[in-house]
């Protein structure tokens, strides 16, 4: 029981395995086990999953913080030209691209579609941070209409820039590659990517790139991008890196 309370989150297997040793223990408790386990325990461990496992959901689905999020100070400075509407401009941001750093909550059709199968976002987070994960969301199979717009092959780079600055461009050598990684429609709507390089820099703005979508020929849609990472300990660190 001690072994398996330690873990933050059981998994069907594992408490598929756990069942089978308990009516082990429970056929010979000669072992010295089967009388210190009781089938309350094991009702209260199921409770304490499921109890975790609702609160996981309600801290925004994965229970980390995310620096990109609108409502906490996060700003899409700017993106590749948006599917349908009038003439566009570049280095115009959409009304609508604030879409892409709140939560959808899985509905359909809650996204910012950009045009083609490639494209970018550029987003100022709400604080310089060590950048540590990103994810990015799409709609559920259970619930699409169609995942073909789905962004398949993607790219997160990141820089440090000056907090009164809104131009986002940056020379090629301060932009720091943090991770490439492809969506894949199999696995959960919200896949997170660690940060591989760079990790011990500072950012306050990131790039996604996509290259490629799951089909679609006309748009790709970006339901939601999360960044992850803690901020900095002391003000030096933002001294060192300026």
């Amino acid at each position: 029981m001690d072994e398996f309370r330690t873990k933050s989150l059981l998994s069907k297997e594992d408490f598929g395995e756990f069942f089978e040793e308990f009516k082990k223990a429970m056929e010979n408790p000669a072992g010295g086990v089967g009388g210190e386990v009781s089938l309350d325990e094991i009702r209260d461990y199921a409770r304490e999953i499921v109890e975790k496992e609702i609160e996981r959901h309600a801290a925004d689905g994965l229970g980390m913080v995310d620096y990109a999020l609108a409502s906490g100070g996060g700003m899409v400075l700017r993106h590749s030209q948006p599917y349908g509407g009038g003439v566009w401009f570049l280095n115009r941001v959409s009304p609508e691209a604030w879409k892409m750093i709140r939560p959808s909550f899985g509905e359909p059709g809650q996204c910012f579609p950009l045009k083609g199968r490639s494209g970018f976002i550029e987003i100022r987070l709400r604080t310089p941070i060590v950048p540590e994960a990103v994810t990015l969301e799409h709609v559920a199979k259970s619930v699409a209409y169609d995942r073909s717009s789905a962004p398949k092959h993607c790219r997160v780079s990141g820089w440090l820039q000056e907090q009164d600055s809104t131009d986002s461009e940056v020379g090629s050598k301060k932009m720091l590659l943090l991770t490439e990684f492809t969506y894949d429609l199999e696995k959960s709507r919200a896949q997170t990517f660690k940060v591989e390089s760079a990790a011990s820099n500072l950012v306050d703005t990131i790039r996604l790139d996509f290259t490629s979508n799951h089909g679609s020929a006309t748009h790709t849609c970006i339901y939601r991008l999360r960044v992850h990472g803690h901020e900095p300990s002391s003000v030096p660190m933002l001294e060192k890196q300026s």
